[in-house]
């Protein structure tokens, strides 16, 4: 699988770096051994959960396969990783907060909760927390770092970025008939052209966040 990424990775030209090590080197060489990325996925979709995933890699994990933001990244690019992902991680977890906790809360606490969430179900407690660009409000800032952009910079955090989309992708793609109304498996839940002519044409679904103003596309 290692081999198959590298290949695969040589062949393709990018327009930019893929994320590194660098980050977690510094509280490496600190004495800081287990390192969390944590992202999430769906904050600005229409419909949908917020998905997100915490994941502890080991300082073995190739650097060089191509590892970065999943948005930047093909569906099967981001499936072949996940999968390596999944495979050499020390641990990694995913929480999946769905729309009536959305509507209910708002989207910011809901994907409060999901950082939360993604962090406890890992099965070793790490030391520190790299997150791409909010702070996790339960937990002490000096016990994580917030970086803009940080799923292009960070591989824990850009690996955290291919599992939550990846799992949130499958979950959009399993609401059958409404699913199939509103093209999900095409938009995944966001804002897309397609997707705002056939919210209306057909109206909201129980899947819609009614917590957003998207009344106007009726």
């Amino acid at each position: 699988m290692y081999l198959h990424l590298k290949k695969v990775n040589q062949k393709k030209k990018r327009s930019m770096q893929s994320a590194t090590f660098a980050v977690e080197q510094t509280y490496w060489d600190r004495g800081i051994q287990t390192i969390a990325g944590v992202d999430e996925v769906g904050r600005g979709a229409f419909a949908g959960p917020v998905v997100a995933a915490a994941v502890i890699l080991p300082k073995t994990f190739p650097s060089d396969i191509g590892v970065n933001d999943s948005k930047l990244l093909t569906a099967q690019k981001r499936e072949a990783l996940a999968k390596y992902i999944r495979t050499c991680a020390i641990s990694y977890a995913t929480a999946t907060i769905p729309v009536s906790v959305i509507n209910h809360y708002g989207i910011a606490r809901a994907t409060q909760k999901a950082f939360q969430k993604a962090i406890w179900l890992l099965s070793a407690s790490p030391e520190h927390i790299l997150i791409d660009a909010f702070y996790i409000k339960t937990m002490s800032s000096s016990f994580q770092y917030p970086i803009i952009k940080g799923d292009q910079i960070s591989i824990s955090i850009a690996a955290a970025s291919i599992i939550a989309k990846v799992e949130r992708d499958r979950l959009m793609c399993r609401y059958g008939s409404i699913g199939e109304r509103y093209s999900f498996s095409q938009n995944k839940g966001y804002g897309t052209k397609l997707h705002r002519e056939k919210i209306r044409l057909h109206g909201l679904s129980k899947f819609h966040r009614t917590s957003f103003n998207l009344a106007k596309f009726l």
